[in-house]
């Protein structure tokens, strides 16, 4: 018959200690593995909260460039308005101080364009 070292011949003393040794140094590459693990999702944490701040900054100088960009362009376009009505305002009294000065040929003009604009109309 068959003694039991020929039926388990791994079951030596040696070869058990080998496993428990294998198990151990697996287990304080598993530990080690998790450590970095955690570390590198601090890091991560880290990273993402500064990425968070700058941006945070970034939005805060562009929303104040946009703000004063804005204002500047409605005060150019409030000074080109003022300036519009001012020279309309110049023409009208232009135009008013030569209807008196002759008014037969301003009232020649209106008649001359009224009929032009009439003959116009028709086609």
């Amino acid at each position: 018959m068959s003694t039991t070292p020929d039926l388990a011949p791994n079951r030596t003393p040696a070869a058990a200690a080998r496993r428990t040794a294998n198990r151990a140094r697996s287990s304080v590459k598993e530990a080690q593995l998790e450590d970095q693990i955690s570390q590198l999702q601090a890091d991560l944490k880290g990273i993402a909260s500064t990425l968070a701040k700058l941006t945070n900054s970034k939005v805060s100088e562009v929303r104040d460039v946009a703000t004063s960009e804005a204002r500047h362009l409605q005060r150019q376009g409030q000074n080109v308005i003022e300036d519009v009505q001012d020279q309309a305002g110049a023409l009208e009294q232009q135009l008013k101080d030569t209807i008196r000065e002759k008014p037969l040929t301003a009232v020649a003009s209106a008649i001359g364009i009224g009929f032009v604009l009439a003959l116009l109309s028709r086609r």
